[in-house]
């Protein structure tokens, strides 16, 4: 579809507020190819280090109401999920958000360029050689694990897309959600660091009651490791409920963390990391999870929040 002064505006608004900023390239491939230098090496490094898609059923996720004495065993970046009965005023738990530099993260390409580019695991030795990646690198294998997920079949009920731009990220969230029109937009929801600090895991408690966001659809775009910026992009049929929730970490760190509740986990492959970490059975519980901050949960604005 086509973008009107609205969805440009957004656009626009997006780059400012999730601070992804568009690389500019020169035409051709020599452009493209300044994405192999050792600058960017080093951010699809501390990308993968820092990795975590609560989308990606292989990632090993910890629950997070079990609390510190339970880290011996558990990897403390797998901290994200939880149940709709721990969203109460005063509730604590231990909670991992990572945090990226954006200035230092795989940033978008233009739509353009990122088209020009195979996106396929068919294409991986292509791939690997255009951006001088040896196949035994972690990098490789990053891309590799990306490609995969990408091209895995969605669940039932699910529709989804590993954005390769910002404007077919856009595309795809107002095909869900709805095309513009005078009184129909949509807005991006993101979690928020209201302090700085270098504190990736804490024991963070619920300060205030969480804000529900009615929303009826959504879409929920999460970062891929990649040496540009890759969002693996689904929304789901079955209800989901988003909330804004206002935690305290122990240190005094302040954040306004988006989370997402999946009221309907019944058409769920039973070996999701969520089943195995809450102890819980497709459709007998809801999932919820934080977003970190630069990932993004797409809604209607003409929900009130």
């Amino acid at each position: 579809m086509g973008f009107g002064l609205s969805s440009w505006s957004l656009f626009l608004h997006i780059l400012i507020a999730c601070n992804l900023h568009v690389i500019q390239f020169a035409h051709g491939s020599h452009g493209a190819r300044e994405l192999t230098n050792k600058h960017h090496e080093d951010q699809l490094l501390d990308h993968i280090r820092l990795y975590d898609d609560p989308a990606k059923q292989g990632h090993v996720h910890g629950h997070p109401s079990s609390h510190m004495d339970h880290m011996d065993h558990m990897d403390p970046s797998s901290m994200i999920f939880f149940t709709m009965e721990d969203l109460k005023v005063g509730k604590t738990m231990p909670i991992y958000f990572p945090k990226r530099d954006p200035a230092t993260s795989p940033h978008f390409l233009p739509r353009e360029e990122a088209d020009s580019i195979p996106f396929s695991l068919k294409q991986l030795p292509h791939l690997l050689e255009f951006f001088s990646f040896s196949p035994d690198s972690p990098q490789a294998k990053a891309i590799e694990d990306t490609l995969r997920h990408c091209e895995s079949e969605p669940i039932k009920g699910e529709t989804k897309l590993c954005a390769t731009s910002m404007e077919s990220m856009l595309d795809f969230a107002a095909a869900v959600l709805g095309r513009f029109h005078e009184h129909h937009d949509f807005q991006v929801l993101t979690t928020s660091h209201l302090t700085k600090s270098t504190t990736l895991f804490q024991n963070y408690t619920i300060l205030k009651i969480p804000g529900e966001i009615s929303a009826p659809k959504m879409v929920s775009c999460h970062t891929m490791p990649y040496p540009y910026a890759i969002f693996y992009c689904h929304s789901q049929e079955s209800q989901n409920k988003v909330f804004k929730v206002t935690l305290g970490g122990e240190n005094g760190d302040r954040v306004e963390a988006i989370a997402v509740c999946h009221t309907d986990t019944s058409q769920w492959s039973p070996d999701h990391v969520s089943f195995r970490v809450l102890g819980v059975l497709p459709g007998t519980s809801s999932v919820c999870h934080f977003f970190p901050a630069d990932n993004l949960v797409w809604v209607p604005t003409t929900l009130s929040i």
